[in-house]
């Protein structure tokens, strides 16, 4: 398995992961203990959760349950190598939180940190990330209405060094060795790195944002940012939430699937998404290839540092996307992915 280095951490990290927000809800105990095996069968010792997950529905009745389950399968497999552990503190305002969560500041990543290592049951998290901004985002299909915070730069700036401040202490304790970002902007990593640079603080390692065929938000300036900084991208959804494994197509709706729990898939259910969808599968029968299998092989396929975040209900769906991870795409059929998103871009 490919690896991709963390300097400013100074460890590794698969080109690969495994991602867990349905266990707990879709995904029973004993299933998501299996895709764990299943992936280090695989070569991926590399697991990412949240102290919000899961999710279909989030509830502030199973938050936590997530890295629940992951931490009874490492109590379970005392002497076996751990994982590599990602986990995310809460975003401002998410009701999984009575009340809505706070703003992340240092108080509220340190209370965090020290609940998420109870429930993985270990004595550190290799990589914590900032679910998304307290400024705000403009993923989960905000950009159609984006607006720039109103906050000061001094203001953004001010809090940015207030949390490295706090993640060196907790990397110092021995509680994280990494911070990193998720849903964040081109903008926002930027100032991070730069903060953490000019006052010798832990430089952010990888920032999580939606990343597939169907979402190329990533494809420009934080495609510049990830290369040159060298902080990897971790694609969430690289599937389209399911998409682009054709069981939608028709506009149905399987149950027990996510669309039956969300049924507009948390916005990417739009009049043009299904034209795109059928012209990468048609691609994908074509050539011959899985269309699961292809969508994944894509992300990795990108000029930048990319790790897509496996994800799957159940095991049987996880075993047919395990070999993407041996699948390289020539470039004629880089190509025609190209022609394609260019006659159908941004379809959600």
């Amino acid at each position: 398995m490919q690896k991709l280095s963390l300097a400013a951490a100074g460890f590794d990290i698969p080109a690969w992961c495994l991602g867990t927000m349905t266990w707990g809800t879709q995904t029973p105990a004993a299933d998501a203990h299996r895709q764990i095996d299943m992936a280090l069968e695989h070569g991926i010792p590399f697991l990412d959760a949240a102290e919000m997950y899961p999710v279909n529905p989030v509830s502030p009745e199973t938050r936590g349950r997530t890295e629940e389950i992951i931490g009874e399968w490492i109590a379970r497999n005392r002497g076996r190598d751990r994982p590599i552990l990602a986990s995310k503190v809460t975003g401002t305002g998410s009701e999984v939180i009575e009340g809505g969560a706070p703003a992340i500041d240092a108080a509220r990543l340190r209370s965090a940190v020290e609940d998420v290592l109870g429930r993985l049951q270990t004595d550190v998290i290799d990589i914590y990330q900032l679910h998304w901004p307290n400024r705000g985002t403009y993923h989960f299909r905000k950009s159609w209405v984006y607006a720039p915070p109103e906050d000061s730069r001094d203001a953004v700036r001010e809090h940015m060094l207030d949390v490295l401040t706090e993640a060196q202490k907790l990397i110092a304790e021995g509680k994280i060795r990494a911070i990193a970002m998720s849903n964040e902007t081109a903008w926002g990593l930027a100032n991070w790195i730069a903060l953490a640079e000019a006052n010798g603080l832990p430089r952010p390692v990888t920032v999580q944002n939606e990343y597939s065929l169907l979402c190329r938000i990533a494809d420009t300036d934080m495609a510049e940012l990830c290369k040159l900084e060298g902080v990897p991208l971790l694609a969430f959804s690289p599937l389209a939430a399911g998409l682009m494994t054709g069981k939608y197509a028709g506009d149905v709706i399987p149950d027990g699937s996510r669309r039956s729990h969300r049924p507009d898939l948390g916005g990417r259910i739009t009049p043009r998404v299904f034209e795109a969808v059928a012209a990468y599968l048609g691609l994908a029968r074509e050539r011959g290839l899985e269309p699961v299998q292809m969508a994944l092989a894509w992300v990795r396929s990108r000029p930048f540092p990319v790790v897509p975040i496996l994800g799957a209900t159940t095991a049987e769906q996880l075993a047919l996307q395990l070999p993407a991870t041996a699948l390289t795409l020539d470039d004629d059929l880089l190509a025609a992915i190209d022609a394609v998103h260019k006659a159908h871009p941004m379809p959600y």
